[in-house]
């Protein structure tokens, strides 16, 4: 939620209780249900919270980018929280000031309020002293993850609802969010039929940007969902304007990272759990192992624009034949061979190798834009 939106949920007069001889109705921002594969963006410093009412765990891999142009300090990271005592649920670390570190005794963290005297609060909110202290959390030992006694009574649409009105029709402007109260924040990715790019005998690949979600183009972040079946290949590649945060969710995958003056960077097996940072203009390659790979990237541009070194679309097929025998010093017939031989565009099923047997891929990227993550 964002603070100075509207109230645009509210209840209707059947649910409306008295309180005091006076009618109650609750009104609140738009609240949003979420789902395995959503894409959930949110705007630097909007508060937010999140409640789990399946019955099944829930999964976050969270990207936070401090560098962009809303963080006006350093390049840090800073949560802040409006509830709870976040300090019971995390261990304490020192906190880094001018250099020095100071001691977990002398720094103690809550939520926001805890800082405000309780005078200051209690006139603020035009509430008593007990309940400006309860604000200020320092009671609280649940930590910022805690257990709801009954289920959350909040105003909503049923689920089939919101999804049709946000997916039912098409876009009714020229693709330009009007305000960020009622921007779209969610995008699901983990759809088969929403593959961008999709082969039935190697995998797919889903992305979104800020055309598909608008409000990336304020966080400049983008991101996809790959799927890779056993001992398929994603081919080598590279971003040109964009560092890519890769999260392994499922499988492994053989991976292998060069940098633009060929020198491997990295080349190892990446597990479930694992995380891993291709800088831009670093070559990536991934070859699925024996029970397939599945990972989520974030990539730091809102139009993160791909370039392969194999395959249909890439570099070396838009090269003349002649071009190609001279630069590897090859005749036409190797070279015909190496241009056409593989006509998928990005996703390559398994040509009978190991996962353990590959064939270098020498390539050239352009080394007057390259650049590395501090």
């Amino acid at each position: 939620m964002n603070s100075g939106c509207p109230e645009t949920f509210q209840s209707s007069q059947q649910t409306q209780q008295r309180i005091r001889g006076r009618r109650f109705q609750d009104r609140h921002q738009k609240i949003e249900q979420f789902r395995q594969g959503d894409i959930m963006a949110f705007p630097a410093g909007a508060a937010h919270w999140l409640y789990n009412e399946g019955n099944e765990e829930v999964v976050l891999v969270v990207l936070e980018d401090a560098s962009n142009n809303a963080n006006q300090l350093d390049q840090t990271s800073r949560r802040f929280f409006i509830a709870g005592n976040p300090q019971q649920g995390q261990q304490q670390q020192g906190s880094q000031y001018g250099g020095s570190t100071m001691r977990r005794e002398q720094f103690r963290s809550g939520n926001v309020f805890n800082g405000f005297d309780i005078e200051i609060l209690s006139e603020a909110f035009g509430v008593g002293r007990e309940m400006a202290r309860r604000l200020q959390g320092q009671d609280d030992m649940r930590g910022h993850i805690v257990s709801v006694q009954e289920r959350l009574r909040v105003i909503r649409p049923p689920f089939s609802q919101e999804e049709q009105g946000q997916y039912g029709r098409g876009p009714m402007t020229n693709g330009i969010e009007e305000t960020i109260c009622t921007a779209k924040v969610r995008e699901n990715i983990d759809n088969p039929s929403r593959a961008d790019i999709y082969n039935p005998r190697a995998g797919r690949l889903s992305t979104v940007n800020s055309f598909t979600l608008p409000i990336l183009s304020f966080l400049r972040l983008s991101a996809a969902r790959g799927v890779l079946y056993r001992n398929s290949m994603m081919a080598p590649h590279w971003y040109k304007n964009a560092h890519s945060i890769i999260y392994i969710t499922r499988g492994e995958s053989r991976i292998q990272i060069v940098d633009h003056r060929g020198r491997a960077v990295l080349d190892d097996q990446v597990r479930e759990g694992q995380c891993l940072v291709v800088p831009q203009n670093y070559a990536v390659v991934k070859q699925a192992g024996n029970e397939g790979c599945e990972w989520i990237a974030f990539n730091t541009n809102d139009n993160a624009m791909i370039n392969t070194l194999s395959g249909r679309t890439s570099a070396i097929r838009g090269l003349p034949l002649d071009v190609i025998a001279n630069a590897y010093q090859i005749s036409r017939d190797e070279a015909r061979r190496l241009k056409f031989n593989r006509d998928e565009t990005l996703i390559f099923s398994s040509n009978r190798r190991s996962p353990r047997s590959y064939e270098r891929v020498i390539g050239l990227v352009d080394e007057t834009n390259t650049t590395s993550i501090a």
